[in-house]
C-alpha cells in the first residue's frame, strides 16, 4: 500500500537504438545467479484470458493496492479475482484512517472458490492485514500448484515498517519468499526479510549482492530489488534469477524524479505482472513497469493534492493494453 520511491524514475530501455537508456549485465558478480536475467515466466496462448488472484487490501480513497491491481491487470487482458486482506477508508499516509481486518472471512471465502472449481494462473500478493493471512496465500499455492507466485512483500519504506504492521506480520511474510517466482522488495523490505541491517539507499555493489544472495538463498526464484540511489540523479533496480553458479545481475538505471507519490510501488508491481502475463521477459517487464509508473506520475503531478491522493494512472492505461498487441 505504501509509498515506494523505487519507482520515481524514468526507466531507460536497453536498446542498440536508445543511448539514453542504461541496462547493464554485471557479469563480474559471481554467485547464485543465472546469465539469463530476462526469462519468460508465462506464455500467453491465443485468446485465452489468464486468471489472477490479487491478494491485497482495498482502499476507499487513495490510489493503491486493489484499486490499482484490478484495473491495470484487467487492461492487460487478465481476469482479476480479488482476495481483500483488509478494507481501509483511505491509505495509511493519511493521518486518520479506518481499517477492517478480513482475516476471519478468508477461509470461507477461499472455500467457496474450491466449491466453484476456480482455477488460477497466478497468485499476486501484496499488503496483508495480519500474520495469519500468510497461510491463506500458501493455501492458494497448494490448491493451484501451476500458478505463478508473485510476491510484493509490502511492509515498509525508508527504513521503517508501515503503521499497521507488526514484527509478527513481518516475520510471517518471510514464509512467502521460498518458492516465489518473482519477489519485488524495496530496500527496507529486503532488510526486514533478510535481517541485513538497513543502510539507506546509497548501497555499494557488494551490499546489493548481499541482499540478492540472501533472498535467493531463502528460496526466491527471481528477485527485483528496487530503489538504490547514489546521488547521481539516477535510481537503480536490480533483477536477479536463481540457477547457475556463474551468472549475472541486470541493473536498470533510470532518471530520478524530484517528488514522491503514494501507491507507486503497487502500480509498479501490478504493471510488472501485467507485462509478464502478456509474455514479456522479466527484465523487459521491469523496464516497462517503470516507464508506465513514470508516465502516471507525470499525470498525477498535475492533480490537486497530488502528494497524498495516490498515483493517477487512468489516462495512461492505454500503455497496458498495448501489451496485448
Amino acid at each position: 500500500m505504501g509509498t515506494d520511491n523505487t519507482y520515481l524514475n524514468q526507466p531507460q530501455l536497453h536498446s542498440m537504438h536508445h543511448s539514453s537508456s542504461t541496462c547493464l549485465i554485471l557479469n563480474n558478480w559471481k554467485g547464485s545467479f543465472m546469465s539469463n536475467a530476462n526469462p519468460v515466466l508465462y506464455k500467453r496462448e491465443g485468446a485465452y484470458i489468464p486468471r489472477v488472484a490479487a491478494v491485497h487490501d482495498l482502499c476507499g480513497y487513495g490510489k493503491c493496492s486493489l484499486g490499482v491491481a484490478i484495473p491495470v491487470l484487467s487492461a492487460a487482458g487478465c481476469d482479476v479475482c480479488p482476495v481483500p486482506t483488509s478494507l481501509f477508508s483511505a491509505h495509511t499516509r493519511f493521518p486518520k484512517f479506518y481499517m477492517h481486518d478480513t482475516t476471519d472471512m478468508l477461509a470461507s471465502y477461499l472455500d467457496a472458490w474450491v466449491d466453484e472449481g476456480i482455477e488460477l494462473d497466478a497468485v499476486y500478493s501484496g499488503f496483508l492485514g495480519a500474520a495469519e493471512q500468510v497461510a491463506s496465500i500458501q493455501r492458494l499455492y497448494r490448491e493451484h500448484p501451476k500458478a505463478l507466485h508473485i510476491v510484493d512483500p509490502v511492509m515498509g519504506d525508508g527504513g521503517s515498517m508501515y503503521p499497521t504492521y507488526t514484527q509478527e506480520l513481518c516475520d510471517a511474510m518471510r514464509g512467502l519468499v521460498d518458492g516465489a517466482d518473482v519477489l519485488t522488495p524495496n530496500l527496507t523490505e529486503a532488510s526486514i526479510l533478510t535481517g541485513i541491517e538497513y543502510a539507506g539507499q546509497d548501497l555499494s555493489d557488494d551490499q546489493i549482492k548481499a541482499y540478492l544472495d540472501a533472498l535467493l538463498a531463502m528460496g526466491a526464484k527471481t528477485v527485483v530489488l528496487k530503489g538504490v540511489v547514489r546521488g547521481d540523479g539516477q535510481i537503480r533496480n536490480y533483477v536477479a534469477v536463481s540457477g547457475e553458479k556463474d551468472a549475472s545481475v541486470t541493473e536498470i538505471s533510470s532518471e530520478l524524479l524530484p517528488y514522491m507519490l503514494h501507491g507507486t510501488g503497487d502500480l509498479f508491481a501490478s504493471a510488472l505482472l501485467a507485462a509478464l502475463m502478456c509474455g514479456r521477459g522479466l527484465t523487459d517487464a521491469c523496464t516497462f513497469a517503470g516507464t508506465f509508473v513514470r508516465d502516471a506520475m507525470k499525470v498525477t503531478r498535475e492533480q490537486p493534492d497530488f502528494e497524498v491522493r495516490g498515483v493517477s494512472f487512468e489516462s495512461v492505461l492505454g500503455e497496458i493494453t498495448q501489451l496485448l498487441k
